[in-house]
């Protein structure tokens, strides 16, 4: 989806504008039905359009993967971010046309130098368990995000350029920057700054952990928890405090949700088949035709805006550091073809690790790399790979071309380590190269992530911005690289720079540098643009997708027609 970059340049201007809560209810997820004609996608959201939404009932999801982390602010699991915006809210919330609506905050302004953000704040919001939502509250969970990096280095991320909050009074605080930065607003309406009460910040040691002691001030209370099983949660009777891009206001329709954790595809679909669950998310390309377009089912693919599938790699560490290996492995293997073999046209082949829906995706990195094994033989000649050992692999003083991707096993999802394994044994047989893929636990990779050690990590993330996306994977302070001591000068100075513009085309065109510059140099293989794709009942209506997030949104806008529909 291409939004108007003239619309999205409001919300980064380091100007003062002043943004008022919105009176009326703007439509607020994004849905798209994938597989159906214009017609029949227009005639079904018609159909749903004619349903009055009724409050009650219950919802069961079932769920690739479970929470690693329930704590917005330690979590990094992408899977994790939407069960957890159940009971998390943030100050703002993004919309669809990349500005941003009221939430938390009803009104904020900035300075014009774009080192300060004053928020004006509801004064009717409380957390679950009581205490108040305020400036004091604000400050709370920044400082914590600040005082524990070493495990809240996904949030801390974002608060890079950011020193310090001033409570100006109960319920007006101010962010106050080290140096301007475009992606303030972006990073704030992220459910990694969403809002824990201050009195299970200092009581609960285990947030991660999840249950009833994680509190929030969302529309669902953390009731439930069974680790392995699932996560339940229930109403918050005194919700009435929704983002103002929401499509309704007051508390959720659906009385309790609960997500059952079913990394088994086979097993999502046969429990949304048999009615064991209403909605099912990862459904598997074979079995797409099990629901799309059959009766008491429907059929849902989010976008793809934020980012692609990419392996990042680590040109710091041998052999990668080598750019001529780095590119053979970017073109010894036909993408295409193995992406359309693995999903079966439902995904596309990634250019960028850009999402193509992104404003900012650069479209000029289409055709300009990629499967050419000729090519990626003479370059690893030239770096001296020239003898094989007896398992054909090609050698260099007595030593194997090996390299290894390591993935931890709570992110691994939707076929990506199959798809990896056919890279892997692509790379075998036209090259010489050994890839190997080693499936870690989220702890070891922390731990080589600290260090530097790591060689080539398999990820999406989830910040839409692109100056953010390409900071946090490949700056020098992000996610990735902040214990890389030399890494790429001139894509570190070209991001930074980037963060400090407002939306322009000077901006774009150092992303589009960015972008270019990190294929070229053979940074990143991006594999293919995911998207989320789901199967309901067909009495499940309101599932959408947060484009903060470009996964699915909380369950706060379903509900269930028990009529039949």
């Amino acid at each position: 989806m291409i939004h108007d970059a003239s619309t999205r340049a409001r919300a980064f201007n380091p100007k003062k504008a002043t943004f008022a809560l919105l009176g009326a209810l703007a439509a607020g997820a994004l849905l798209a039905l994938s597989g159906c004609s214009k017609s029949d996608a227009d005639t079904t959201t018609q159909r749903a359009q004619s349903l009055k939404p009724v409050a009650g009932g219950t919802l069961t999801w079932g769920v690739t993967t479970e929470p690693a982390c329930f704590d917005p602010h330690r979590a990094s699991q992408q899977n994790a971010f939407w069960v957890i915006r159940n009971y998390i809210d943030s100050l703002i919330s993004k919309k669809t046309d990349g500005t941003y609506a009221p939430w938390l905050a009803k009104s904020w302004t900035v300075a014009d130098d774009g080192k300060s953000y004053t928020f004006n704040l509801r004064d009717d919001v409380h957390f679950t368990d009581g205490t108040p939502f305020d400036a004091n509250a604000v400050k709370a969970n920044f400082d914590y995000i600040l005082k524990n990096v070493s495990t809240t280095s996904a949030s801390a991320s974002l608060l890079v350029h950011f020193d310090h909050v001033e409570v100006v009074s109960p319920y007006v605080a101010r962010l106050v920057m080290k140096q301007p930065d475009s992606t303030t607003l972006e990073s704030l309406s992220s459910v990694k700054l969403g809002f824990i009460s201050p009195k299970a910040l200092a009581e609960n040691k285990d947030l991660c952990g999840g249950g009833p002691g994680v509190v929030g001030t969302g529309p669902f209370v953390f009731s439930a928890y069974q680790r392995g099983q699932s996560a339940t949660f229930t109403r918050n009777a005194d919700y009435k405090w929704a983002p103002g891009n929401a499509q309704h206001q007051g508390t959720a329709w659906l009385e309790h949700v609960t997500y059952r954790f079913l990394p088994e595809a086979a097993v999502r679909t046969g429990a949304l088949s048999s009615g064991q669950v209403d909605l099912i998310e990862g459904v598997q390309p074979t079995d797409a035709a099990v629901f799309d377009k059959v009766d008491g089912f429907q059929y849902l693919t989010g976008p793809s805006a934020t980012t692609s599938f990419t392996l990042n790699i680590n040109y710091t560490v041998p052999p990668a550091s080598d750019v001529n290996v780095r590119r053979a492995l970017r073109d010894g293997f036909d993408l295409d073809a193995i992406v359309k073999s693995v999903y079966l046209g439902t995904v596309q082949r990634a250019w960028s690790n850009i999402g193509p829906d992104n404003p900012d995706y650069n479209a000029d990195l289409k055709q300009s790399w990629g499967n050419d094994v000729k090519q990626a033989n003479r370059l690893l000649d030239e770096a001296g790979w020239t003898t094989r050992d007896s398992e054909g692999f090609r050698t260099k003083d007595g030593k194997r071309l090996s390299i290894e991707v390591g993935y931890p096993q709570p992110y691994v999802r939707d076929s990506r380590d199959v798809l990896i394994r056919a890279i892997q044994s692509a790379l075998r047989q036209n090259i010489g190269l050994d890839l190997g893929l080693r499936i870690t636990t989220a702890g070891d990779f922390a731990n080589q992530k600290a260090t530097g050690n790591w060689t080539i990590y398999p990820n999406t993330d989830n910040p839409s911005d692109v100056a953010m996306e390409l900071w946090d994977m490949l700056g020098d302070q992000g996610f990735l690289y902040n214990a890389i001591k030399t890494p790429d000068q001139s894509i570190v100075d070209t991001i930074n720079r980037a963060r400090l513009l407002p939306v322009s085309d000077e901006r774009r065109k150092l992303l589009a540098f960015a972008q270019k510059r990190a294929v070229d140099e053979a940074f990143i293989v991006p594999l293919f643009a995911p998207a989320y794709h789901l199967a309901a009942k067909s009495t499940v209506h309101g599932v959408g997708f947060e484009p903060q997030l470009d996964g699915p949104a909380s369950a706060y806008e379903i509900w269930v027609d028990r009529q039949g529909g």
